[in-house]
């Protein structure tokens, strides 16, 4: 599986943006795919995630509110819309997926298999 991850910009506080995951074919319906990002400097932290199973969706406690995940079965396409970012929110951003996740394992960046390139989310304050 390869993924690309687009989207990405520079953009004001307050502003809002859709990164956008593409797979190179169809998801499984035991896929996970989760979103991470990391800001210069520090270490990949989690940001969200959605379970092809079932369809729920998870949020770090810092995004919680202010950003959506959706997926687009028809576009092997999964988006994270960040609304009213913050300069905290700067970062470059990964999208990843992995098959047959345990619910406790999704925030974790090794539970995945196959990660895209990053894009870079900068965010002016």
């Amino acid at each position: 599986v390869q993924l690309q991850a687009s989207g990405g910009g520079l953009v004001q506080a307050g502003d809002s943006l859709r990164l956008s995951c593409a797979a190179s074919g169809p998801f499984s319906r035991t896929s996970t795919v989760g979103w991470f990002r990391q800001a210069s400097g520090k270490e990949r932290e989690f940001v969200a995630a959605v379970r092809f199973s079932g369809g729920s969706t998870h949020f770090a406690n810092s995004v919680k509110g202010r950003f959506a995940i959706s997926r687009d079965n028809g576009k092997n396409t999964v988006y994270l819309q960040m609304n009213n970012l913050k300069p905290e929110d700067t970062a470059v951003y990964y999208c990843a997926t992995g098959s047959r996740l345990i619910l406790s394992s999704i925030s974790s960046a090794r539970a995945y298999d196959y990660w895209g390139r990053g894009t870079q989310v900068t965010v002016s304050s």
